[in-house]
């Protein structure tokens, strides 16, 4: 790097025009330099200088690759340290993995909530557009259907997917677990090889130690005794982390509690340090951000305090690839910060668990609300008074309740017979199982666009959006139909690079002007990049 002050020779006059100078800065891969002369300041691109004139301040090249852990990058095969989070109902869907698999950035198929056929399919079009990755596909926890979370692992399994992103885990289960361990082999070495990764999403302390410690011993060992993990790849289990990475999750769309990233992402990195410091794995945890990242500075921030990575959610739903209705899309491209709320979740309604959706254009989180409000108060759809039974039945399921309860019956008939035998013993647990119903099949009706029902949308969404719009507002991004995931993936990372460089040459005493204080998109995203094996 050049002192300031030094007198340097060889190249063209500075740019002082703003668009000269933005160009220059924009140039990520080069040192750039803001230097005063005879006429002025101006900013002069590449190594070295120019006769006659004074270096004020330098900037190193540091292209958006260089945000972040280069572990991730490895560990995954990518180009960026950014992912795509999987949202729920294949939203995520296999479009939007393909499209970020081919520009080389790990994208996430939303599995949680479709059926093992659905699943299944999605795995053979995925693997067979993306041979050598990158991908992953979503393991939900799913403590009211444990069977089709123990179906959804052997398919994994069975098919060789190699990356899953758990998501809504509050403690570890067996299935979790054996995805883990059944991928572990030795190395010659005598180093441990890791088959199958794990990408943990947590929000608390107490569920990031799990996944941030090895498999726990007594889950291990009863697999091992049942032939679903041998005895070797159990004794290796002792010597791994639950997960290569850990995604904190903050204020996010979806399951989230809502908590505020600079609190939370730093705690989480502290006890990752405290964990390996005792267990001394031998590669550290990555530790990554999510939730609110939808503009190039919520990237930066994450970045500098501390996160190895980032990963979106909110903002690709409303991009091409996502499986989302185009009145949905049209939606979440006017959604303000404050147009979102919480509402009770459908995999997890009876535990009181709630998540975050657009409130703006849709009554769901109202009504959402109203029917557990009900289930709070009531121990069976027969004490709900009439009245209130006929307004439910008129206004939020248009039809029966009775009627509700049947295609019910039969939907879990297929899917877990054993839902159907404790309903039809418990009356709460059917009112529960009813309630379900509309709240799952809001969120179908916004991926498919449901004429007629769009006032009962679930979309699911975070402040991100807001953020996202205001940002891309005037640029052409701002129309959802021009919104792809490669380009928002480019630009939040090399927005995020910019704005680096900037914070540089801040902190170096030079303030550069308001205009160019700010990153927009332009299009012009390269053609993508095949993936080499």
């Amino acid at each position: 790097m050049t002192s300031p002050g030094a007198l340097v020779a060889g190249r063209p006059g500075p740019s002082r025009d703003e668009a000269g100078m933005r160009r220059l800065l924009a140039r990520l891969d080069e040192p750039v330099q803001v230097v005063r002369d005879a006429s002025g300041i101006g900013v002069l691109g590449g190594a070295g200088g120019r006769s006659g004139t004074e270096v004020l301040a330098e900037a190193p090249a540091a292209p958006p690759e260089t945000l972040g852990d280069p572990g991730f990058r490895r560990r995954h095969g990518v180009a960026r340290c950014y992912a795509a989070g999987a949202m729920a109902g294949g939203i995520a869907a296999e479009e939007l993995v393909i499209a970020l698999g081919r520009d080389r950035v790990l994208g996430s198929f939303g599995a949680a909530g479709l059926l093992p056929d659905r699943i299944e399919a999605a795995i053979a079009r995925i693997t067979d557009a993306l041979p050598c990755g990158p991908y992953a596909f979503n393991l939900i926890h799913s403590p009211a259907e444990e069977a089709l979370e123990r179906r959804t692992v052997e398919l994994y399994l069975a098919h060789g997917v190699r990356t899953v992103e758990a998501a809504a885990f509050l403690t570890l289960t067996p299935h979790v677990v054996r995805y883990r361990v059944a991928g572990l082999s030795e190395e010659p070495s005598g180093a441990v090889r890791i088959g199958n990764r794990v990408i943990a999403k947590v929000s608390r302390r107490e569920v990031a130690r799990h996944f941030l410690s090895p498999p726990p011993p007594e889950l291990v060992a009863a697999m091992a005794g049942r032939g679903l993990v041998t005895a070797r790849q159990a004794e290796l289990a002792a010597r791994v982390p639950m997960a290569d990475d850990v995604t904190v999750e903050a204020d996010s769309a979806g399951h989230t509690d809502n908590r505020p990233l600079v609190v939370l992402l730093p705690s989480i990195v502290e006890l990752r340090d405290e964990l390996q410091a005792r267990y001394r794995f031998a590669e550290p945890v990555g530790v990554g951000a999510a939730g609110g990242i939808g503009t190039p500075h919520a990237a930066l921030a994450a970045f500098v305090l501390g996160a190895g990575y980032v990963v979106t959610g909110s903002v690709n739903q409303s991009c091409v690839e996502a499986a989302a209705s185009a009145h949905t899309k049209r939606l979440l491209a006017e959604v303000d910060l404050a147009d979102v709320a919480m509402a009770p979740a459908a995999d997890m309604f009876e535990l009181g668990v709630r998540l975050q959706v657009v409130k703006r254009g849709t009554l769901f989180p109202v009504r959402a609300q109203r029917l557990y409000a009900l289930y709070r108060t009531y121990d069976g759809l027969e004490q709900i008074p009439a009245d209130e039974r006929a307004k439910l039945e008129r206004q939020v399921f248009r039809q029966s309740l009775d009627e509700v309860w049947r295609g019910t019956r039969e939907y879990f008939a297929a899917r877990d017979p054993a839902q159907v035998v404790r309903a039809e013993q418990d009356p709460k647990r059917r009112m529960a199982l009813v309630f379900r119903w509309y709240l799952g099949r809001s969120s179908r009706w916004s991926n498919v666009g449901e004429p007629g029902r769009e006032g009962d949308y679930q979309i699911w969404c975070g402040p991100a959006m807001g953020a996202f719009n205001d940002w891309v507002r005037g640029s052409y991004l701002a129309d959802p139909a021009d919104r792809r995931v490669v380009d928002v993936a480019r630009h939040l990372m090399t927005g995020a690079a910019y704005l680096r460089r900037v914070a540089h040459l801040d902190a170096l005493g030079v303030t550069l002007p308001a205009a160019l204080r700010r990153y927009r998109p332009e299009p012009g995203t390269p053609a993508p990049r095949a993936v080499p094996c």
